[in-house]
């Protein structure tokens, strides 16, 4: 054997190691092996266009050796496709297992379409089984005499697989139990009859079908807490008579605002009215004055009148209990 054709053999060899390393990395044999002792026929272009694809052959091929090996009819196009889908291969193959162990119906494409919509599938066939007990919040409710009750309750619900898709979730079930003990709290007559009989609250939300168009199927509501709260209607009556005690002190001080003004008002004319007559008399020399000029009065005229005045004055002061006693008469005149 010359150089030449040793050459050629240990470029054929080197080839023939790069291509089955190739193949080796497209194709896991140990995965391929273990799926033919499995009972899973697999022709090897599957292995190598799941490898172009991008997906997984482990989480493919595993999850269809569990399928086959627990006699659920799944093919390996089913389980690639829902995976390029963006959905859990594993958990739904495992949603399927426990849904046959349990005789629930379930096929894969409604157990995928779940799966797709966000939901936990295996979760909901376990929910299925084994009923799940929610627990809602504090609910406050006043009742007629106006007695406030604050009321939880305890809802066991079950998946519904068939309203999984499109179904609501647990914040509707607890919205919806919290709004059935609010009207049947307000509907009493009495805060004691809710306290001596609790169990009429559930008997009255759980006959309302509060589980229409959910996920769920409620199967017990049972209240776990009654306490008595505030006297809600007492308090709102001192707030109203609260109220009304203001509106009351407003209008007084409006009433009161107004007579203030009025009265000064009034003090305004009066004054007005006294600076008049002070006006008139401060006139009344003036006049006097001029008709003596003018001869209309003479000098006994004004003495008569001024007697008047003075006895007027008198009769005043003795009437105001001020004495006998009065002005002196004016020159000529006598005292009355």
């Amino acid at each position: 054997m010359d150089m030449g054709q040793l050459v050629s053999i240990l470029v054929i060899a080197g080839l023939v190691v790069i291509g089955a390393s190739i193949l080796l990395s497209l194709i896991p044999v140990g995965l391929y092996i273990a799926a033919l002792a499995a009972g899973v026929r697999l022709p090897f272009i599957s292995l190598i266009g799941m490898r172009l694809r991008r997906v997984p052959p482990h989480t493919i091929i595993n999850s269809l050796i569990k399928a086959t090996k627990a006699g659920i009819a799944v093919n390996i196009n089913q389980l690639e496709a829902h995976y390029l889908a963006g959905g859990n291969v594993d958990r739904v193959v495992n949603a399927l297992i426990a849904a046959q162990r349990a005789a629930i119906p379930l096929e894969f494409e409604r157990a995928a379409a779940i799966d797709l919509a966000g939901r936990d599938v295996l979760q909901a066939v376990q929910m299925s089984v084994n009923p799940k007990v929610i627990e809602t919040p504090i609910v406050a409710a006043v009742a007629k005499d106006g007695i406030e009750l604050k009321a939880k309750a305890r809802v066991t619900v079950r998946a519904n697989i068939e309203r999984l898709v499109g179904g609501a979730g647990e914040e509707t079930i607890i919205a919806r139990v919290g709004e059935g003990i609010v009207t049947t709290i307000g509907s009493a007559e009495s805060h004691k009859a809710v306290l001596e009989n609790p169990d009429t609250i559930s008997r009255t939300v759980l006959a309302k079908g509060l589980d229409a168009g959910t996920a769920f199927e409620i199967l017990s509501i049972d209240i776990a807490d009654v306490d008595v709260g505030k006297n809600i209607g007492a308090q709102l009556e001192t707030d109203r008579a609260e109220a009304d005690k203001r509106i009351a002190q407003a209008k007084a001080e409006e009433r009161r605002a107004m007579a203030v003004a009025h009265e000064q008002e009034m003090r305004a004319v009066v004054q007005e009215m006294r600076a008049k007559v002070v006006a008139a008399e401060a006139e009344v020399p003036k006049a006097m004055a001029e008709a003596l000029r003018a001869g209309k009065l003479g000098v006994f005229d004004y003495y008569n009148l001024q007697n008047v005045l003075a006895d007027t004055a008198m009769r005043e002061q003795i009437s105001r209990g001020g004495g006998q006693s009065g002005p002196p008469a004016a020159p000529g005149g006598e005292r009355k």
